[in-house]
């Protein structure tokens, strides 16, 4: 192990098949790559430390770097050994792409909590942000709206979700942990935490197709009537204006109340019927893809029809296993590490290269077409979500394209000998497991 902080705190699925290997390529002579710009070093690049670690970090290795004379965070520092003594392959700069739930300010409400992340605490996630909110079982994240679209995958327990369409059309479900709900902007709804046998209420995340979004400037029933005239609350009702003595004079936002009964009891019959396509999709009871390293699971328009500005992929990666070196073409990727710990490296083109840790609870980012991959680099199941702002799910593997390339055109460029080219895979593998040897 090498001898590394987070210092600035900053169902469609793609059809993945068996590795292939064609026969050899041309063996006609190809430029020696060496000749021109030098090859890379041997060096081991693994992180420096993990959780067995007991001691100090330091960002020393071998006659580079020193000790740290001044304090030390060691919470951080054991969490980020690629920020205390990053790869020898990281170069240049990176705007920081990791944030942590818990280093979000919490609002704390009667019934439940909420904490965010947007683009004023991670300037580089400029298309998405998160919310992680939390209600006990009967509280109830009061009627609202938003001006973007909403995103949810239950993390524990079950949610009863409402919302009613522009054509007067509504919708009632049960969203359980592993299942993803969808609103299109501007549509009213409400969330309430069910019983469950294992959790009081339910834990979810949110993710808007916005990096600007604020959880505090959402559209609130309580907060827009209590600044409505009473007389124009009582035209619009057609009641008399006694009816809205009652009205709070501060939103609610989350608040606890009594646990509704079963659907079947709940639904309010509509004259207009039901919305045509469902605001939630249950991906728990999806089959994933299963791969090398892992598994797969993809959601997109193509299968959650009503998602059309958001799509995600649920990804595992077996211990020792990687997500493939690719990228997204045209769209950021929001991550969200659900378990286990990995790191990525992004690369940003004019060799700007930078590697980040992630625990159970970051965010990652990744901007458009930068390189990366995932690392399983601890001893447990990795499981982490991909989403994107987009109603596709797309990526681009890099060891596809070199394999659906002329073999002397990639020679040239990397120096590949045939046993090498023979090995490269003309179908994604996206997970890949652990080296044999």
């Amino acid at each position: 192990m090498r001898g590394s902080i987070f210092a600035a705190l900053l169902l469609s699925t793609p059809i993945f098949a068996a590795p292939t290997n064609d026969a050899a390529s041309s063996s006609s002579t190809t430029p020696d790559p060496s000749t021109t710009g030098g090859v890379t070093s041997d060096a081991p690049n693994s992180p420096a430390w993990d959780e067995s670690f007991q001691g100090t970090p330091q960002p020393i290795d071998g006659d580079l770097g020193a000790s740290v004379l001044g304090p030390h965070n060691l919470p951080l520092e054991l969490e980020a050994p690629d920020f205390v003594l990053p790869p020898t392959t990281d170069h240049g700069s990176v705007d920081n792409a990791k944030w942590p739930f818990a280093l979000s300010h919490n609002r704390i409400q009667t019934g439940g909590w909420a904490r965010q992340q947007n683009n004023g605490i991670m300037p580089i996630a400029s298309a998405l942000a998160g919310v992680n909110m939390r209600l006990k079982a009967g509280a109830v994240r009061e009627l609202h709206w938003h001006s973007t679209a909403e995103w949810a995958y239950v993390l524990k327990g079950t949610t009863r979700i409402t919302a009613v369409n522009a054509d007067g059309q509504n919708y009632i479900a049960d969203v359980n942990a592993g299942d993803v709900w969808y609103f299109p902007p501007g549509i009213p709804h409400s969330l309430q935490g069910l019983n469950d046998s294992s959790v009081d209420g339910t834990e979810f995340l949110l993710v808007f197709d916005s990096g600007s979004f604020s959880e505090d400037a959402t559209f609130l029933l309580t907060d827009w009537l209590a600044h409505v005239p009473k007389e124009i609350l009582a035209k619009n009702f057609n009641v008399n204006i006694s009816a809205f003595d009652h009205i709070p004079a501060n939103e609610l936002y989350i608040f606890p109340s009594a646990v509704p009964p079963p659907i079947s009891q709940n639904a309010v019959a509509d004259p207009s019927g039901t919305v045509p396509h469902p605001f939630s999709f249950a991906l728990s009871q999806v089959n994933a893809t299963k791969l090398p390293g892992g598994s797969v699971k993809i959601l997109d328009s193509t299968t959650f029809n009503v998602s059309q500005t958001i799509a995600a992929a649920e990804v595992t990666v077996e211990v020792g296993g990687m997500r493939e070196l690719h990228w997204h073409p045209t769209e950021p990727e929001w991550s969200y590490f659900l378990e286990g710990q990995g790191r990525v490296t992004l690369f940003a083109a004019q060799s700007n290269a930078r590697t980040f840790d992630y625990q159970a609870g970051d965010i990652g980012y990744v901007p458009p077409s930068f390189g990366h991959y995932v690392e399983n680099t601890g001893n447990t199941t990795l499981k982490y979500l991909e989403i994107f702002a987009s109603d596709r799910y797309q990526d681009i593997s890099l060891n596809q394209w070199l394999a659906l390339t002329p073999p002397d055109l990639v020679k040239a460029h990397l120096g590949f000998d045939d046993d090498t080219i023979n090995a490269l895979d003309k179908t994604k593998q996206t997970v890949v497991g652990a080296p044999s040897s």
